[in-house]
């Protein structure tokens, strides 16, 4: 089973507990861990966790409204963000990294995206693509289930959890807790996203197993 988990930036205080509770969980993402059917005992689990931007890409933002850059600049040097992100998880965690989504191991693996990205340049650069739609990209890629964990339980509707929305509802909406591009690639390649909060770790567990949590699943695939 192949899970990509985008781990939003807001959740930088949380996220290094988060990360090493799924490893707990399902082991660290290496060959090897294939032969023990993974550490919970069930069928082995590829988790491959897609870092935010956060307080990285944020940086980034701030010098595009003081500079004025490109979206070229702008892209890559959010993507390098992530990447940034990446590498704050990688040291406060026990999960690998990998800058490759080719035959991902059991277990938990963090990307570091940019050589990846640079090399395949996949999405428009625009502020309305982020981390949210490259971590879609990168479950279709790899033919994964896709979980968005952030700060908040969903999304809401009149003070209401939505415990789903179709992604046609989402489409030019950018007051939603996802980039305004996700809606559109999860309606043009027939996903679905599921949306739970990460200061709970074990809710972001019961996803990852496809069960039922409290969250919104997104779906583009109706």
């Amino acid at each position: 089973m192949k899970v990509v988990v985008k781990l939003g930036g807001s959740l930088i205080m949380e996220a290094p507990g988060l990360v090493s509770r799924l490893v707990k969980e399902f082991g660290p993402g290496k060959p090897e861990s294939a032969e023990k059917g993974g550490i919970s005992g069930r069928s082995p689990f590829s988790i491959l966790i897609v870092p935010g931007g956060g307080m990285f890409a944020d940086a980034v933002r701030k010098a595009d409204e003081t500079f004025g850059l490109g979206p070229d600049a702008s892209h890559w040097m959010a993507v390098l963000g992530m990447e940034q992100y990446a590498c704050y998880l990688l040291d406060k965690s026990g999960a690998r990294g990998a800058d490759s989504i080719k035959g991902l191991p059991p277990g938990v693996t963090v990307l570091l995206p940019y050589r990846l990205l640079r090399a395949e340049d996949p999405l428009p650069h625009s502020w309305d693509v982020t981390s949210d739609t490259i971590a879609a990209w990168a479950a279709k890629q790899t033919e994964a289930r896709l979980v968005k964990a952030t700060d908040v339980d969903g999304i809401f509707r009149e003070g209401k959890l939505l415990k789903e929305v179709t992604a046609a509802e989402l489409t030019g909406n950018g007051s939603s807790c996802i980039d305004p591009a996700l809606p559109g690639f999860l309606l043009e390649n027939r996903m679905e996203c599921m949306i739970v909060n990460g200061k709970y770790p074990e809710r972001v567990l019961r996803a990852v197993y496809g069960e039922p949590v409290p969250g919104t699943a997104v779906k583009g695939n109706i």
